[in-house]
């Protein structure tokens, strides 16, 4: 499978969206793929989770509640049509 974004929440039960990031971002350096545009979307709002996210290897953070403005705005600076 391919996809063209991955929009992931960071507070997922059993392996959280930092961690899961982490391993997206190995497997395509161990397996010379190109990087997929990984979007935190979270409802922590507090200070340093954006630094996080961008730590983790997340491309880019959008707080929820989202707004469908906001969403757009990023999907249309991670993606070319």
């Amino acid at each position: 499978f391919t996809f063209a974004v991955i929009l992931m929440d960071c507070q997922m039960p059993v392996m959280d969206g930092w961690e899961a990031t982490r391993q997206i971002r190995q497997r395509e350096v161990n397996l010379n793929l190109p990087a997929i545009p990984i979007l935190a979307m979270t409802a922590d709002v507090l200070s340093g989770t954006e630094a996080a996210c961008r730590q983790a290897g997340m491309d880019d953070y959008l707080p929820k509640p989202v707004r469908r403005g906001n969403l757009r705005e990023m999907l249309l600076r991670h993606l070319s049509f």
